[in-house]
């Protein structure tokens, strides 16, 4: 049979399949690729006598085109509207991934935290379709968090109950995001206007930071050539890499000229340097670690940014009110579990138990005492300290401002001056930590789109004589201290007592030996040698008065 034959019968079989099939479009242009090819392969045979039939071909191929099945009776055609609202399989799927347990793909752990968080969100509506109980829900939404985001069950929870569902989970995803690079312009040595003209020359692509908060921060999106940690600029000293959240301690502080100021945890040097800046290079600024490792960093960026007013200690921060004390402000930026800055540290997911947050708990607590215990209260432009962790947990933050305002009652919290951020829990889960806790600050990496922080600011006035002594008693009531009064029934009448005014001479040499003593290790004496000496020199003396008691004997005689 010729080729021409052949192609038309076959075309015809596909027209008359074309009309059964529900594709008609798919199987058309199907057929009509395969007849191009077809038409290619024996362009080369085909003799004029044939080209009148390809004529006909295109025709029936129009035909086709053009034609549309007949209506079948009692059926409507859908609308527009009725075709998108309509739900699709893989939403029927999603509804079915609430109830589904243990999931290995990522993609359906994700889209299942999705729905559960839009069923949560609106349990009353749509929890009444869900076969799991809302402590369940919960429960599977904090598990499919640990095995998507890496956390560990414990943590996840923990941070899971500090917010609402959808906020939780945009902290999970946006602690996975790294946070904008930012830098300070160190204005002892240039002008934000001259740096970022500088930098822009050299290809870097920045601006200021947003919000207009601060009039020393740059946000780099872009470096140029030379990295932005090792350009001309940097190593003369005129910026310094600095996180956004680092400069709000420092703010609040508001560190004036010729203060004497302690960053009691100073390393690597951010915000010691920012305040010998507002400082104006005057006065005086403690910069002190307790890491000697640290150390060095901490020098390398005090002398590279040309601050002159710095003292660099490296002592234990519960020290200092005994070896040094006076200031007008404080700055602790205590140790911290760093749940804050997971973006720059991954292994806070996994790492961190309740033991650690018991013990960085406690140190923070002594911390925060210790610095308000440094500040001078006759100050007349100070008297402030300011605490602060790169931590958004509760036992690390307001747990810590109220265990400091119960023990410490000539202290009060002020306003820390930050022109955003929201308010600090004054109860959180059962827990009350004062009416006055909305005066300190939170910041979020997924509200403020900086690392998570946390500020407070205290005003410290005068200490209460009857205040001292109920601390000097252990009392951690937090009630004020009530002398006993004559009448009083809990009085005692025994005439055994001693008096209230007598003093204990005994007890007192004792206290005297022991303040001594402490005097002396402070000044680097050492105090059991020098105790051997005198011992030694007592003993030298009785000898020598022994044997001259025979020789005054003898002159009697």
């Amino acid at each position: 049979m010729p080729a021409s034959g052949k192609r038309a019968n076959r075309k015809l079989a596909r027209m008359a399949a074309a009309f059964d099939s529900d594709e008609d479009g798919a199987v058309v242009e199907k057929d009509d690729e395969e007849e191009e090819e077809d038409d290619e392969d024996d362009e080369d045979d085909e003799t004029p006598a044939s080209k009148p039939k390809s004529n006909s071909k295109e025709k029936g191929k129009m035909a086709v085109r053009g034609a549309v099945p007949e209506p079948i009776e009692g059926q409507t055609d859908a609308t527009r509207e009725e075709l998108e609202g309509a739900p699709s399989e893989d939403d029927e799927d999603d509804e079915d991934d609430v109830q589904e347990g243990q999931l290995t793909d990522l993609r359906a752990v994700e889209r299942r935290m999705r729905n559960s968080a839009r069923v949560l969100g609106n349990w009353k509506e749509l929890g009444k379709g869900v076969e799991m109980s809302r402590s369940d829900l919960v429960a599977q939404l904090v598990g499919d968090v640990c095995q998507y985001h890496g956390y560990s069950p414990y943590l996840a929870e923990k941070l899971f109950d500090l917010f609402g569902v959808d906020e939780a989970l945009q902290f999970f995803t946006t602690s996975d995001t790294p946070r904008p690079l930012t830098l300070r312009v160190n204005t002892l040595k240039t002008r934000r206007r001259d740096l970022a003209q500088a930098l822009i020359n050299r290809g870097v692509n920045l601006e200021p930071l947003e919000g207009g908060w601060s009039k020393v921060g740059l946000q780099v999106f872009s470096g140029g050539g030379v990295p932005v940690g090792a350009t001309p600029e940097y190593l003369a000293g005129h910026y310094i890499l600095q996180s956004a959240s680092s400069f709000l301690p420092v703010i609040a502080l508001g560190p004036e000229p010729h203060e004497r100021v302690l960053d009691m945890s100073a390393a690597p040097g951010g915000k010691t340097t920012y305040m010998s800046a507002l400082m104006g290079n005057t006065g005086e600024v403690w910069a002190n670690d307790s890491s000697r490792g640290r150390i060095k960093g901490l020098g390398g960026n005090i002398a590279r940014l040309g601050c002159r007013n710095v003292i660099v200690t490296n002592v234990d921060g519960r020290e200092f009110p005994k070896i040094y004390g006076g200031f007008d402000r404080v700055l602790l930026d205590a140790p911290c579990s760093g749940t804050g800055v997971i973006s720059k540290d991954q292994s806070v997911k996994v790492n961190k138990t309740e033991r650690d947050f018991i013990l960085l708990s406690h140190l923070q607590k002594q911390l925060v005492l210790c610095a308000i215990d440094s500040v001078t209260p006759n100050s007349s432009t100070g008297g402030y300290v300011v605490y602060s962790t790169c931590s958004v947990t509760t036992e690390e933050n307001e747990a810590v401002v109220s265990y400091a305002l119960r023990k410490r009652p000539h202290v009060k919290l002020v306003e820390t001056g930050l022109q955003f951020g929201k308010e600090g829990f004054q109860r959180f889960r059962g827990k009350e930590f004062g009416k006055n806790m909305h005066l300190t600050r939170r910041f979020y990496p997924h509200v403020h789109n900086m690392d998570g922080f946390f500020v407070a600011k205290f005003k410290i006035g005068k200490p209460d004589k009857s205040a001292k002594n109920n601390n000097s008693n252990n009392n951690t009531s937090g009630e004020p201290f009530k002398p006993i009064v004559e009448g009083d029934s809990d009085a005692s009448d025994s005439d055994d007592e001693p008096e209230a005014s007598a003093f204990d001479d005994a007890e007192d040499e004792e206290l005297i030996a022991a303040t001594k003593k402490r005097f002396l290790k402070s000044q680097g004496v050492n105090v059991k040698a020098t105790k051997a000496a005198v011992e030694a020199k007592k003993r030298d003396g009785g000898k020598q008065e022994g044997e001259g008691r025979p020789v005054k004997k003898s002159r009697k005689d």
